[in-house]
């Protein structure tokens, strides 16, 4: 019995080789093919500079528009090699140390998924506890990491993307490197850096918002943004109204008529002047409003005040301003 399987092995590997060697042939012939050039059947020749493989023999191009799988820029030796290479995980200013440094995970398990023993958990969290020790070796990275920390909490809470927290982080380190902190507090001028960041994006938040989110008081985030914009020269045009009306629209969950006919109210307001003086998210929340009654969409006044923080007074007193406005466009 073991005999006959042996043999019917060796036939069978007998056979698939013979039909390799009848492939063979056909796989040279169109290796061959895609070396030579199909119209004079010269060697081709790849240029790497144009991305072109082209014939020797004749000049056809027969193929374009090539990969180049290796890197962008020149080194020329080792050390200019290492700073240039981008392998591992982008830096960020949202760290205080740009994410460069190593992070230990709580979870208490190997590589395999195992937990760990009573020793390895004690021996583990020693090194967590040097491990963040190292990471801030001084006061000035304590209060980055306790800044950076701030902004990202606040960022979370307010729904901001990522652009305007490295804008913000961005906003704090200058500050820092200034020397404008003295005599004032992280919370606050960590929280005036995510404001200037937010409107600079255009994707601002009112100073109420920013309040509310925020440990420090109204007056402080305003005075303490005032000082940063005017001592770093930062270059933040006034907000506009408009730009609070998707946001608005997004929560009250109604149609894009009604953003549509926010934005026509808040450009003739512009127009007429009425704008001058105002607070931008106030003649926003008004406007959608309006917009919304324009629209025959069931919206009250309260839920705008609720989305937008603004009194139902103000958007009372604003949505009078912007119909009278609107209708005096409309008069000859």
């Amino acid at each position: 019995m073991t005999d006959t399987r042996t043999r019917n092995r060796t036939d069978d590997r007998a056979t698939e080789e013979t039909e390799r060697e009848h492939d063979r042939p056909e796989e040279r012939e169109r290796a061959d093919e895609r070396e030579r050039c199909p119209e004079c059947g010269g060697n081709l020749v790849t240029d790497d500079e144009r991305g072109e493989t082209v014939c020797a023999e004749c000049g056809l191009v027969v193929d374009e528009d090539q990969i180049d799988p290796g890197p962008e820029w020149r080194a020329f030796d080792a050390t200019e090699k290492d700073q240039k290479s981008r392998v591992g995980a982008p830096t960020t200013n949202t760290m205080h140390d740009k994410g460069l440094s190593t992070n230990i995970g709580w979870q208490d398990k190997d590589a395999y998924g195992n937990s760990l023993g009573s020793r390895q958990r004690e021996k583990m969290q020693r090194l967590r506890k040097w491990n963040e020790r190292f990471r801030t070796r001084d006061s000035k990275e304590r209060n980055l990491k306790q800044a950076l920390g701030e902004i990202d909490r606040m960022a979370s809470a307010l729904g901001l993307p990522d652009n305007v927290r490295e804008t913000a982080s961005v906003i704090y380190r200058r500050a820092l490197d200034e020397d404008l902190l003295p005599g004032r507090s992280i919370e606050g001028v960590a929280t005036s850096a995510l404001y200037a960041a937010a409107r600079q994006a255009g994707t601002p938040r009112s100073l109420d918002e920013l309040t509310n989110v925020s440990r420090v008081e109204k007056d402080e985030i305003a005075r303490t943004y005032r000082y940063v914009v005017r001592e770093l020269n930062l270059e933040i045009r006034p907000a506009d109204p408009k730009s609070y009306v998707p946001r608005f629209v997004s929560d009250l969950g109604v149609s894009e008529e009604v953003e549509r006919r926010a934005r026509d109210l808040l450009d003739t307001a512009t127009e007429k002047g009425i704008h001058s003086g105002k607070s931008p998210v106030g003649l926003a929340a008004a406007a959608v409003y309006a917009a919304a009654l324009l629209s025959n969409e069931k919206v009250t006044q309260s839920e705008v005040s609720d989305v937008s923080d603004i009194s139902e007074v103000t958007i009372r007193n604003r949505y009078h301003e912007l119909l009278e406005a609107e209708e005096d466009a409309i008069a000859p």
